[in-house]
Order: C-alpha cells, then structure tokens, then sequence
C-alpha cells in the first residue's frame, strides 16, 4: 500500500527542474517506510511505499528489460501468478507482487491487467514503446487521479499531490458539487476540482509518448448475465468456498494483520474467518459512541470477538475529538464523500495502527448482496403496484406483497423516510423512484441562496443517472439497483476507506471484493438473491454454521451512526457556526445563512444536511481559499 505520482511531459524539463518530489511529499502518509524516483527526458514518477510484502526487495519505482512501474495496492493471486510465469521462463529477483506485474506486463501487455486479483492503482513507463499504462482496480478500492496542464499530464494516487503541481490551480467545479449535494458523491470521471478527473473503477488508460494521444478502455464491468442452470444449493456452496479461499489470500502479508469488527454481519464474516485461518490470535478492533445505546454495537462485536477468541480493541470517539479532527479529515479525503460515519472510521483506524500494518474489512458487502433497507422499501412499493395493477415491470414478480410481509419489520426505524418517499411520485417508473430513494437534494437545497439554486439542474442529474442506473443487461429492479451502487455509491465509500486508513498509514483490505465473489452473485437469478425481499439472503445461507444467531437475527441496521445532532446542542454547534458564519463563508455568497442557523439547532437525528454543509464548506477553506 503506498502513493504514486507522476508527470508526463511533451517537453524537457526546464531550467527549474522537475516539481515531482514536493508533489509526493504532500502524501507521504501513504507510504512513511521508503521513497524512490526516477526522472527521464519526459518522465517522472515517485513511489512512497508502505512495506507489506517482500519489506527489503520489494522497493519502487522498480525497473526490468526497459519498463519501469510505480504500484499502490495488492495482488492477491501474486503467488499463483508467479509460479505462472516462471513456467514460462521469467526469473524472478524479488518476492513481491509488484515485480509479478511487472512480468506479466512483459509477457501479456495490456491483457495483464485481466490475471489481477486485488486492489491496485499503477503506472507503467514503458521505454521501448514509448508509452505509458494507468489502470485501476476493477471495484475502485485503490485511488487514481490525473490532470492536464499545458504541456504535462499530472498523475497521482491523491488530488492534493496534483495541486502540489506549480501549474495546477484549485477551482471549483459546481456541476460536481452539484452531484454532492445530490448523492453525497460525484459521478462519474469527475472531481469537485475543476480539469481534475479520476480514472474510473475498471479502467485503465494509456498514453503515447511520440503524439501524447490517449486512450481510455474499460477492461471489466459487473455482468449480470443470469445462469439459469445451477440451483440455489451450487450458488451457496460455491459462495462459501469463495469466502474461505479470499480470506486465505488476503491474510497473505509479511506484516501484521488485523480486522475491523463493527458488529454486523459482513465484518464479522471477515472477522470469523480470518480467526479461523490466522497464525496466531487476530487482533480486531471496535468503535461507539457513549451517548446512547442507538450508537453503540458493542454488544454484537463483542460476541463475535468471544466466538472468535480474539484481541478485542475498542475506542470510544468524543465530541472533542471530533471537533479536532474534523479539519484534518477533509484534507485527507481531497474531496467529501459519504456520510458522518467516516468520523469515527478514522478513529478506529488510528485505533488499529497501533497495532497491526494491515487490517481486513467487510467493506462492499452491502453493496454486493443487496444490504440496504432501501432495497426493501423500493419492493414493496412494487409489491403494491403489482398486485393493485396486476402488473409486472420487470418481466417477473421477485417479489410479492405476500412473500414481502415477513421482512417488513426491517422497515420499523424507516417510517419518517416511507413518509417522504410516498409522499410523491408513488408507482412512477422504476429509475425515477430510485433516484428519489437516494436523492439527498430535496432536504439540503433551501440551505443554499437563489442565485446557486437555479444552478442546480436535477433533471440533468438524473439523466446521467439513468445511464448508470439502467442496466443494458437486465430489467430486473434488484439488479439495476444493484449495479448502481456497485459502480456508482461503492467507489464513494472505498474512497473514504482508503483515506481514513492511509493517513494513518494503515492498508485497509475489503475481501468481499474479490472479483471472483463478484462475478458469482452477479450470475444468481435476483429472485435468489433477494427471495421475499430477504436482504443478503444468499450470503446468510452459505455462512449461518458460521455466525452467531445474535448476529444472523439481526433486525436493525445501524451503520456506524454519529450522535451528530445532539453534539450540535453543546459545544460542536458554536465549532459549526465558527465555520459557516466565517467571514470566508459570508462572502462565498452560496448559502442561506437563516436556514444554516436554524439547521445547527434543529438538524433531525441521524441527519445528513447538517454534515453535507460543514464538510462542503471546510472544503472550500482548505483547498480553494488557500490556493
């Protein structure tokens, strides 16, 4: 796990000499063991490493036969990969998977990129052929960011370390902000930086050195071409032995590893498995908040620690705490995305530092089998209007009211949002009502003056939504749903995961996203997957030897829910009002300041608007206004 930087230049570097080192200084977080860099005629790249494999040889940029890469992440399978290649003849100077790109690059191209199991974000320079390949992970769990100056192309693993360039200047870009304020994360290519784009989940893009002409190719995209063939019994048993064989692989490490443990269902998958097959006890580690039993779930963890027989860690974040951190927390995550609970995610990664180098997650696993409680709101609208029309929008009836009744209580703490959400609109078309579902605009926009309000274009958000949402290989509900968060929501959350672990240089691994895990639940027929609005139905079937009944019972989600709206009564509502009533603030001239003001004292539990705001505008203050 480490940070990259590199520059592609159409010319010489000048008298002044190239700017890559101060640009990877400002992520040095990212990898505090080691540092290299190579600088030619026209390229520069720097490596800042967090040693996890092969500590001594494994070091970066590494060089072979004229192609040199500089790599951030994993590769689970580098083992299996190297035994591969020495049978074709390849010899090897290092252990390390780096060196296993590196090799299979030489021998299979771009195609390299198809053998790769793991979380990665590289740049290869290839001397001979004069050209240069960026690629990113197919699920987005490794950052890449690039940018386009006058005469270079500015790459690196954070935006800071792009605005670090002498020729990049920090501009706003509204349509992305836009996007935030829509979803809390930004679609697509775009950044809320103006000419700052990120290279998308299953991509990769290449670059010509003699013409500077590049080329973006998507290598991988979730299929959801339904085997009709295996039953339910094959689906489970093969999804357990995937479980088992990814857990295995990504114990792979010559460092400590550990596990977060939150106390629902995919973390503790993680947690039991990993114990299971870890040399020795696995350290996990926990966080809640003391201000009520709504934001704590130690009770769950604990249990599942006890079953595991680890090393239990657990941190109780603070008001304080929060107030300190919160500044320092938009700096490392470049942009805002998601929600209060990256607050104490960085808590208990601080926590977890100080024990292991390494630590696995159940991050995804909501994402992947269809965890959220929305999901089950979306059917049962469905439900209604097909029985009352005595339609099916999907081609087949997933789900019926009858078959939906059962799963109904999962929706008990939902009641204020099944208000809002049929409050309108109710049985319009699939896309829209989903849209409306996860659309966080409506609450937020009076938070903002006329003048940026008429800006803000929600049809054409929901445009490209559309495109994402609307699968072109299935017309089930469940699956469009699906997908869009897989390529849409996930990166957003992987986003967080990264940062609030790189900047304790931690290495964060998510072994429910392995793409083999992936490309089996993609496959299931969604009544399956989802049978009577069950949510991860399959996933509990091939893992209930495995869990605690406390935990496979489980009725209430919780998410890591951050007692925000009772620490903006205290001390935290003067640090917010400090912020967005700040003379930078004032003259910004975007917001609604009476709203603001009745907001910090009124904002609703677990409420997002209040978040949205402060992390917008402490974004604005660290990024743009200090250039």
């Amino acid at each position: 796990m480490c940070g990259i930087v590199g520059i592609l230049a159409r010319d010489r570097w000048d008298d002044a000499g190239c700017p890559i080192k101060p640009m990877a200084d400002t992520i040095s977080h990212r990898g505090p063991d080691n540092e290299g860099q190579i600088v030619d005629d026209r390229v520069a790249l720097y490596h800042k490493r967090l040693s996890i494999i092969d500590l001594e040889m494994g070091r970066q940029p590494m060089s072979q036969d004229g192609v040199t890469i500089v790599f951030n992440g994993e590769i689970y399978n580098y083992i299996e990969l190297r035994q591969e290649l020495i049978g074709l003849g390849h010899r090897f100077d290092t252990n390390s998977d780096t060196e296993v790109i590196l090799r299979l690059y030489l021998e299979n191209g771009y195609d390299c990129i198809n053998k790769l199991n793991g979380m990665f974000a590289f740049i290869i320079y290839d001397r001979n052929k004069q050209r240069v390949l960026l690629a990113r992970d197919h699920f987005g769990i490794k950052p890449l960011y690039y940018c386009w100056t006058d005469r270079q192309l500015v790459i690196a693993s954070e935006i800071k370390a792009i605005l670090a360039h002498p020729d990049v200047t920090p501009e706003p870009n509204f349509k992305a902000i836009c996007d935030y304020i829509t979803f809390q994360f930004v679609l697509g290519q775009a950044t809320m930086f103006h000419n700052v784009n990120k290279l998308l989940p299953g991509h990769y893009m290449t670059i010509d050195l003699k013409t500077f002409s590049t080329n973006v190719v998507q290598y991988w995209d979730p299929s959801f071409r339904i085997d009709t063939f295996h039953t339910e019994e094959y689906f489970t048993h093969t999804l357990r032995q995937l479980l088992e064989d990814t857990i295995n692989i990504q114990l792979r490490s010559d460092v400590p590893v550990g596990a977060y443990l939150s106390g629902g269902m995919d973390s503790s998958i993680v947690t039991l498995l990993a114990a299971s097959k870890y040399n020795g006890k696995i350290q996990c580690f926990h966080g809640a908040f003391r201000e009520g039993p709504e934001f704590d779930e130690s009770r769950y963890a604990l249990e599942v620690s006890k079953n595991s027989e680890s090393d239990f860690h657990q941190i109780y974040p603070t008001e304080n705490d929060f107030i300190d951190t919160l500044p320092t927390l938009i700096y490392h995550m470049d942009e805002p995305a998601a929600g209060p609970g990256l607050f104490p995610q960085y808590m208990v990664s601080k926590l977890a530092s100080e024990k292991v180098k390494a630590v696995l997650g159940g991050q995804g696993g909501d994402e992947i089998f269809g965890g959220y409680t929305r999901f089950v709101v979306a059917y049962f609208e469905q439900a209604i209007k097909g029985a009352i029309f005595e339609t099916a929008e999907e081609g087949e009836h997933i789900v019926s009211l009858k078959s939906i009744l059962p799963n109904l209580p999962y929706l008990k703490q939902y009641v204020p949002m099944l208000r809002r959400f049929w409050g309108r609109d109710l049985f319009e078309r699939m896309d829209w009502r989903y849209f409306c579902l996860i659309d966080r605009s409506e609450g937020s926009l009076g938070l903002y003056n006329d003048d940026f309000c008429n800006g803000y274009r929600r049809e054409e958000i929901f445009q490209r939504f559309q495109k994402l949402f609307n699968h072109p290989e299935t017309i089930s509900y469940y699956n469009k749903m699906v997908h869009f968060d897989m390529v849409a929501s996930l990166p957003a959350l992987l986003h967080v995961e990264d940062r609030v672990s790189m900047a304790h240089s931690l290495e964060s691994r998510v072994p429910l996203l392995d793409r083999r895990i992936v490309e089996l639940v993609t496959s299931m027929p969604p009544s399956m997957k989802f049978k009577g609005a069950e949510m991860k139905y399959i996933l509990k079937r091939s893992v209930r030897d495995l869990l605690p009944s406390l935990i496979l019972n489980r009725k209430e989600k919780m998410g890591f829910p951050v007692p925000l709206h009772i620490w903006a009564k205290n001390r935290t509502g003067d640090f917010f009002k400090d912020i967005l009533f700040s003379k930078a603030c004032l003259e910004r001239g975007i917001f609604n300041h009476d709203e603001i003001r009745t907001l910090i004292d009124n904002e609703a539990a677990f409420g997002r608007r209040l978040w949205g705001i402060i992390c917008l505008e402490l974004w604005f203050q660290t990024f743009i206004d200090k250039g």
